[in-house]
This record gives structure tokens, sequence and C-alpha cells, in this order.
């Protein structure tokens, strides 16, 4: 017989063995990846007598808004049902809100059972062997050092952007993660983050404004190539950004696509949550906080 599985909430205790679980999987992320998104949601673990065996996380935006992620249960005991029940947890935690998360071609089965619905993709490049054009900016534009002063306008950046509360989320992110931010005669109107993630570093948030061209996200993202020409870098870029084959002409191929997901569709509203007409997320935090 199977030991029986008990399920409880996620403590930052449980942060070793959930690391240890993403290195049975061969994920990326690093102990303080974990405590990094731990810090900022709740979660729930399933275990039984041999330890922790499943994680699955979320993070609340304000009243209406949500993700979920960090859904992992260990090889040698799927199939019991236990991503399922973690997955239950996390949307009772959540209620109503809409929740988005980022599934692979294996899990979305089970997230369209629960309710959730293809919304698009998002594609993960990485690598190291860059050589990063100069992108021109318009006139009046010119990249420069973020400030203290700008943490306001990085968050309604981003909030509008992404179409989800970013509160939390990037002050958080401010005090890990060195900034750039595009400036356009005084207004701060884009910017991109790189810190220090897995294997290496990753670009994002990326925000600029919509352009055809996507020269302000370019000029934004090859600043930071261009700083780190050799190093392992990372950066995950929704299917609809236009910068996949870009991305890949600079050294950054493409390893991977993920399916974004939402739960419930909200009628009159695009599926994958970003609905600002002025600003576009070019590259997004992590699939799990989005």
């Amino acid at each position: 017989m199977s030991d029986p599985i008990t399920y409880r909430r996620f403590t930052l205790d449980d942060i070793a063995a959930a690391h240890a679980l993403t290195v049975e999987l061969k994920w990326p992320h690093r102990a303080d990846d974990w405590r990094f998104v731990a810090l900022l949601g709740v979660g729930f673990v399933a275990e039984d007598a041999s330890g922790l065996i499943g994680t699955a996380l979320c993070w609340k935006y304000g009243t209406e808004r949500a993700s979920l992620g960090m859904v992992i249960v260990s090889p040698a005991h799927q199939g019991r049902g236990i991503g399922r029940r973690l997955m239950e947890l996390v949307l009772e935690e959540l209620g109503g809100r809409v929740t988005f998360l980022h599934a692979t071609l294996a899990g979305q089965p089970l997230y369209e059972k629960l309710g959730f619905h293809a919304a698009g993709t998002l594609d993960q490049h990485q690598g190291a062997a860059f050589q990063p054009p100069l992108v021109s900016l318009p006139p009046g534009e010119r990249l420069r050092p973020l400030g203290s002063s700008d943490t306001v306008r990085l968050i309604e950046l981003a909030s509008r952007a992404s179409g989800l509360d970013r509160g939390e989320v990037l002050p958080a992110l401010l005090g890990t993660a060195d900034g750039i931010a595009l400036d356009r005669d005084g207004e701060l109107i884009g910017f991109a983050l790189f810190r220090r993630f897995g294997r290496g570093f990753a670009i994002g948030p990326v925000v600029a404004p919509a352009s055809e061209e996507s020269s302000r996200a370019k000029a934004l993202i090859s600043h930071w190539l261009a700083l780190n020409e050799g190093v392992f870098v990372r950066i995950d870029t929704p299917g609809e950004s236009g910068l996949t084959e870009w991305l890949e002409q600079l050294g950054l191929p493409r390893v991977d696509t993920v399916i974004k997901m939402v739960r419930p569709v909200v009628p009159g509203e695009p599926a994958g949550g970003g609905q600002d007409a002025h600003y576009v997320q070019y590259g997004i935090i992590n699939q799990a906080i989005c």
C-alpha cells in the first residue's frame, strides 16, 4: 500500500525540500528563487512518510487577479491525483479571482479539466554567446539608470502592461534587481530589470510603449546583453511580442514554449490579461508570477 498523503500550507521551512524537488526535475530554480516567490505568495504542499512530495503556490494581485505556479509532484509519486488536489487547494484559496498560469503540454489537460483556457504562448530564450546590435531610439528618448523616485511610475507601467496589480511585486524585485529606464523628455516610459535567476541571470519584466518594430523593447534588452556578453541570460517573452526571431539572431535561441492559460475568461477583456493600448510587457518576471 502507498503511504497516506497529507496536505498543508507551504511555509518557508519547506524551501529546502521544495528546491530538492526542482533539482530532481532539472528545473533551474535556486533556493533563493524559491524564497523570492514564496515570500510574495501562499501555497500548499503534499507530503507522506518520505517527506515533501508536491507543491503548488499562488500570488494575489489586488482583489480580482491572481497567478499560480510551482506546481510540482515528485516523479515517483505522479499518477496519484496529487497535482489535482494541490491545484484544488490553490483555487479554493484564490476564490473567484481571474487566475493565470503557464502550462506545459503535459500539464495542459489537467488545467483544462479545472476550467482553464488557452490564452497565448510564452517563449523561453536563453544563451550566453550574443552580440547585441546598437538600437536607435526616437529623438528625445534615452536610456538612463533607475532612481528611487521612479518606483511609483514603475509600478504604474508594469501594472498597465501586464493587467495585474504590481504594487507588491515591483518593490520586491527592485530590492534584488538592477534596472534601466527608458526616458522621453524627462518622462519614464519604459524599463527593464536584470537579476540573478537559476543558472545565471534573467531579464524581466521588460515594459515599453507599443510600436510596430518593438525598437524600444529591443533597446532595453540590448542594453543588458551588451553589458553581460558571455554570461548565461534568460528572457521569457509572450509569443505575440514579435521578439522571437530577433532574439534568436542575437544568440538567444528559443529552448521552450509554454501555454498561457486563464480561468475564467472575462467577456470583453483580452484573455491574455494585458489590456493597455499604450504599454506592452515584452518580457515577463517569471512563469509563476507572470
